[in-house]
């Protein structure tokens, strides 16, 4: 018995159940970046807004729009990615534009302390839009600053090591004795 199609039979229905309208797209991962040091400024590109410009950058994918945004400037902008503390910057900025995962930044060890004390922003985008910023310090880096701390303290000498050490206790003694307790600190507030 050999089973012949109808002419007549119903399509059948397709594998997706996603509308035609609304094609499937990747989602971008947008890659973790310190912000470029600068002079501390109100109304200038503070960390936040760096990250923030960021975010509005992958959503809209134009510059002058995500600056706008924020009150800044087109031609800041990019003077703020011409600056020679913008790798990581940048790098987030050409992923945001291009809309296409690049190749990571490579975080120099001149970064190492900046990663470790307060970490990259990283920009966390739902549905193009962004959704979340957050910093996460990077634990590895915390700990290879320990390690540069150990080796430092290994040369010098003995003496001198310990007197720094001993200086250091008596300061955070005194700190503490100089500050509130928590239970007053807690009423301050």
């Amino acid at each position: 018995m050999s089973h012949r199609r109808n002419s007549t039979a119903r399509p059948r229905k397709p594998v997706s159940q996603r509308p035609a309208s609304r094609p499937w797209t990747a989602r971008l991962k947008l890659p973790p970046f310190l912000p470029v040091p600068l002079r501390t400024r109100r109304d200038g590109w503070t960390p936040g807004r760096q990250a923030r410009f960021i975010g509005l950058l992958a959503q809209f994918g134009c510059v002058r729009r995500a600056a706008a945004a924020l009150g800044l400037s087109r031609e800041s902008a990019y003077r703020l990615r011409r600056h020679a503390g913008a790798g990581s910057f940048r790098a987030a900025w050409d992923t945001a534009v291009r809309g296409v995962a690049q190749a990571g930044w490579k975080f120099t060890g001149a970064e190492r302390r900046p990663l470790a004390l307060s970490g990259p922003f990283h920009v966390r985008l739902w549905q193009g839009r962004p959704a979340a910023i957050y910093r996460k310090p990077c634990d590895s880096r915390l700990l290879s600053e320990g390690n540069a701390l150990a080796r430092l303290l290994a040369q010098l000498p003995a003496g001198v090591a310990d007197d720094l050490l001993d200086y250091l206790a008596i300061r955070e003694q005194i700190r503490r004795s100089v500050s509130p307790p928590a239970s007053r600190r807690m009423a301050a507030a």
